[in-house]
């Protein structure tokens, strides 16, 4: 693969009932991609959990104080003053780098296996798109990226839909 990062990915898969495809070489594949498209210069870590609504909402509530599930979750580890510059980071070097490895910690993940089925059939796509969707989603949480404001959400959508299309997961 041309332009490959080196990664560490932490998959962990705390939901009830197993997923009918490979979901850790579908979320390898979406990080991976996300890496090579926002062309970070460093390794990175990511860690990804896939849990179900009840935990969810319980991590939603401690960490954002709002008592619902909801589909992802993003934790950066990294602050962007501009989303996706990974040149201000060396400035942070303990902070943003793990020191055994040297990989630049990204930051967790968290995905609603429930709510992924759930809005898999609302859209009328398959799980394995929407859970894609979510991690690319998630990526881009983590290089800094927002949707908060309007033309920042249309950016998002805009570098989520060109990986997803990229790595033929479609609608």
């Amino acid at each position: 693969m041309e332009g490959e990062v080196q990664m560490t990915i932490h998959i962990e898969y705390e939901a009830a009932g197993k997923l009918e495809f490979d979901y850790e070489t579908l979320v390898k594949r979406v990080i991976e991609e996300c890496m090579d498209y926002e062309d970070c210069p460093y390794e990175a870590e990511v860690s990804v959990l896939f849990t179900d609504d009840v935990e969810i909402r319980e991590i939603n509530k401690e960490h954002r104080g709002i008592d619902s599930p909801t589909d992802v979750l993003s934790f950066p580890n990294n602050e962007f003053e501009i989303p996706g510059d990974f040149s201000e980071l060396e400035e942070h070097m303990a902070a943003s780098f793990h020191p055994e490895t040297g990989e630049l910690i990204l930051g967790d993940i968290v995905i609603s296996v429930d709510r992924a089925k759930q809005q898999a059939e609302e859209y009328g796509h398959s799980l394995e798109r929407e859970i894609a969707f979510l991690t690319a989603h998630s990526m881009f949480h983590l290089f800094g990226y927002d949707h908060m404001e309007e033309a920042e959400g249309i950016v998002m959508e805009e570098k989520q839909s060109k990986v997803l299309d990229k790595l033929q997961i479609l609608r």
